[in-house]
């Protein structure tokens, strides 16, 4: 049984023009020609299409391919096996893309433009993109939430670096306020109350007293921020929303 060139075009989902450019250079030359000469393609034909195409998937160039298939010392199952491994090899190399692609989607949904690896150094075992998809739910509508995605997708990780630091000076503000005994609403605590908002609109988003006491409130009302915070010093989410209280009645 034969085959014209349109209907091997419609197998193999190839153009006409590709199946005569093949003919031309002779890397797939039909077996046999009808009465007034058009092309009729067999069985044997139609596996060497299929070798073909299968090795263009892979990048070949057309010569490499007619090598390949015209080396007299190989027989059809080398092919299948060099086949078998070039597409094993293929899949792992896709997997690794789609890995890095997920990872760079993760952290493009908090705006974070980190390597995995450099994510662990700033952040350690705290994962941002845990909490991805609950804070676009909350605050996804409001201007603070895509000034904060703006800033974070331009930070590098030296820039994470810097202002994980200034966090940790602010907790050691308040620790040795607490240490101090200095009361949450005296000048200190709310002048370091003061700081911290301004740290926030300085790298995060603008911080209003009115956001700033909301977020003062979060810090005892959800255990996650209270069990984060009180890892430094039990008791100091509580300082805190104090003195942020405290410190948005001073200026209000």
């Amino acid at each position: 049984m034969d085959y014209s060139v349109g209907q091997v075009a419609g197998f193999a989902s190839v153009t006409v023009r590709t199946l005569h450019h093949y003919d031309e250079i002779g890397l797939l030359v039909p077996s046999r020609r009808s009465a007034s000469g058009h092309r009729r393609y067999t069985d044997p034909d139609l596996d060497r299409l299929q070798q073909i195409l299968f090795y263009r998937e892979l990048g070949f160039p057309l010569d490499q391919i007619a090598a390949l298939l015209d080396d007299p010392g190989t027989d059809p199952r080398a092919h299948l096996r060099r086949q078998h491994r070039l597409l094993t090899e293929r899949i792992d190399r896709l997997r690794k893309m789609a890995a890095a692609v997920e990872n760079a989607m993760e952290a493009r949904s908090m705006g974070i433009n980190l390597t995995p690896e450099e994510k662990f150094e700033v952040f350690g075992d705290f994962d941002p993109e845990e909490y991805a998809e609950e804070v676009a739910e909350r605050w996804g509508d409001t201007e603070a939430y895509e000034e904060s995605r703006r800033r974070s997708a331009s930070y590098t990780k030296e820039d994470w670096e810097r202002i994980r630091r200034e966090a940790d000076e602010l907790t050691r503000r308040f620790l040795a306020l607490m240490d101090a005994g200095e009361e949450p609403g005296s000048e200190a605590a709310m002048d370091a109350a003061e700081d911290h908002r301004q740290w926030i609109s300085r790298n995060h988003y603008t911080c209003s007293y009115e956001i700033h006491t909301c977020l003062g409130e979060m810090y005892v009302n959800d255990e996650r921020f209270t069990r984060t915070i009180d890892q430094a010093r039990e008791g100091l989410a509580a300082y805190q929303r104090e003195a942020i209280l405290a410190n948005a009645v001073r200026h209000v």
